[in-house]
């Protein structure tokens, strides 16, 4: 049937992720990176999603589709499930859903309570990377770690795994309002990294730091060695 669905622009796609949380239906992905429209019968072709994307990567197109089935999109199916285990506080954007994470006390923690405090490993200032300036001297020969500011409360024990010996940006690409990108393509082109690691957490909208870090790459023409660290909310590494 011809009817209204959405289309992808995938070269302006970044990956952020905000459009499969805006969603009503759980039509979209990121997949590989990018957003992708799962099946047309999950699309309800409302554009909901539009607004929500920050490079205009999205439209409507008018084209031969699968009718909407809303009994077989993701979203609709998971929302009946819901009856049948216990509620989560907050609906919409997985990154914003509310959650409580169970904790047991075990001897090691008990331990570091009684102890002294571990010692900061943060080596300048400023950390955030919209206030960080691209021409600072510590960039020279650095080991850098860009990471996605909740994993420093996720993950216990960032300064001594992560953080030491390393020059520490942090930023949320879903609510900091400027282009990663352009920024750390500077300081690629104004200083030699030795490497680069980043951390980021399970949620999509996380997925926007990892891109822009690719994005610097190409745009500065200059690649050195990097690695991806995803943090679960439970504080675990799930991918490194």
């Amino acid at each position: 049937m011809l009817r209204e669905v959405v289309k992808i622009d995938e070269e302006k796609c970044i990956g952020c992720g905000l459009c499969t949380s805006a969603c009503q239906e759980g039509a979209l992905q990121l997949i590989n990176g990018k957003a992708k429209l799962l099946s047309d019968s999950y699309c309800d072709g409302l554009g909901i999603c539009l607004p929500n994307c920050p490079v205009g990567a999205i439209t409507i197109e008018k084209r031969e589709a699968s009718a909407f089935d809303k009994e077989t999109a993701p979203k609709h199916l998971a929302r009946k499930q819901e009856t049948t285990r216990p509620a989560q506080t907050g609906s919409g954007c997985p990154g914003s859903r509310a959650e409580v994470i169970e904790r047991q006390k075990g001897t090691s923690q008990m331990m570091q309570e009684q102890s002294q405090p571990s010692q900061s490993q943060l080596g300048q200032w400023p950390c955030q990377i919209k206030l960080v300036p691209v021409e600072a001297p510590y960039f020279d020969n650095a080991h850098l770690l860009i990471a996605a500011d909740c994993t420093a409360f996720a993950y216990a024990n960032i300064h001594q795994d992560f953080m030491r010996n390393k020059i520490t940006l942090i930023g949320c690409p879903k609510l900091d309002s400027i282009n990663y990108a352009e920024k750390l393509t500077e300081i690629l082109k104004l200083h030699q990294l030795k490497s680069i690691t980043v951390m980021r957490m399970e949620k999509p909208c996380c997925a926007g730091i990892v891109n822009a870090v690719k994005e610097a790459f190409i745009n500065s023409g200059n690649m050195v060695p990097w690695h991806a660290v995803i943090i679960g909310t439970d504080g675990s590494i799930l991918e490194d």
